[in-house]
């Protein structure tokens, strides 16, 4: 593994999403949502079925890591932190420092990264961490992003949607 790259889901269409993937050269995509499923019509490209057949007519190799995905609990405790805050989900750009905290502590603190490089394709390149939001800094993803950061010595780059148009 060369370098990892994070994705969210939100903001992205279909198309612009895998030729995000595939301008970065991904070849590699670990899923590490809890729940593969994202509402809405136009992310439907984004739940499991429909989105492992994407990537396979791509070439991309999946992977599904629900060890890394936050617990229900976690996630709760940072939608609490958003209504009190009267952010909406999708509105929000950086979690919560109790979210942090807990899935450092909870999620994190159990993961042992070679079992993730171990479960990788022989001569894997560039590795994608997926999840939903659009921001990283409002996503787990990011975090895991940074452990593996630290135990690989990959870089890290974040792909954003594009811009939206007026």
């Amino acid at each position: 593994m060369n370098k990892i790259v994070t994705i969210g889901v939100i903001g992205f269409t279909a198309e612009r999403f895998y030729d995000a993937l595939q301008a970065a050269a991904v070849d590699t995509l670990v899923d590490i949502r809890r729940r593969r499923a994202v509402r809405g019509r136009e992310y439907a490209f984004a739940n499991s079925q429909r989105l492992q057949a994407g990537l396979a007519e791509r070439g991309i190799h999946y992977l599904h890591r629900l060890d890394l995905a936050p617990t229900n609990a976690i996630r709760e405790a940072q939608a609490a932190a958003d209504r009190a805050a009267g952010i909406a989900r999708r509105q929000r750009v950086t979690l919560g420092p109790t979210f942090v905290a807990t899935f450092e502590r909870e999620v994190l603190a159990n993961f042992d990264p070679q079992s993730l490089w171990d479960e990788l394709p022989p001569n894997c390149q560039t590795v994608a961490l997926l999840c939903v939001e659009r921001e990283p800094a409002a996503c787990h993803r990011s975090l895991v992003a940074e452990r593996l950061r630290a135990a690989f010595g990959v870089p890290v780059e974040h792909l954003l949607p594009p811009e939206q148009e007026p």
